[in-house]
């Protein structure tokens, strides 16, 4: 596998999950920002991309059959770290997987309750007006 090598697999993969939680919670926003799909995207493909592409299939696939992108995300984020595991990388990456997952299915936690009500906008649909 091509994973970035180095003294500390550790620091690396926390630097990782650090860009998202910045992301997330930015200083400079007040600690309001993103939900981290986009930056844990490119922290990931980083440190474990050979999981990265199968469930980047997985989002692709649950968003255009469902046309929800808040589930394709969640389902997205939750296949990097199953297959971070699956594939064997270091313990240190298969963490910020999981790490990076739980922060992105923690920030879509507004988006899970509207999909379990019905009232989840779908792809192309515009939101009712507040």
């Amino acid at each position: 596998m091509n994973s970035p090598a180095g003294p500390d697999l550790g620091a690396t993969a926390a630097c990782a999950v650090a860009a998202v939680i910045g992301n997330c919670w930015s200083i400079f926003l007040g600690f309001r920002g993103g939900k981290g799909v986009a930056t844990g995207l490119g922290a990931l493909l980083r440190l474990v991309p050979w999981a990265v592409l199968p469930a980047a299939a997985v989002w692709l696939g649950v968003t255009l059959s469902f046309r929800y992108i808040s589930l394709g995300s969640i389902l997205g984020a939750l296949g990097v770290a199953l297959g971070a595991a699956l594939l064997g990388y270091p313990g240190p990456f298969v963490l910020a997987a999981f790490g990076v997952a739980t922060i992105v299915v923690a920030r879509h936690h507004a988006n899970i309750a509207r999909l379990l009500a019905g009232h989840e906008p779908k792809l192309g649909q515009r939101r009712p007006s507040a």
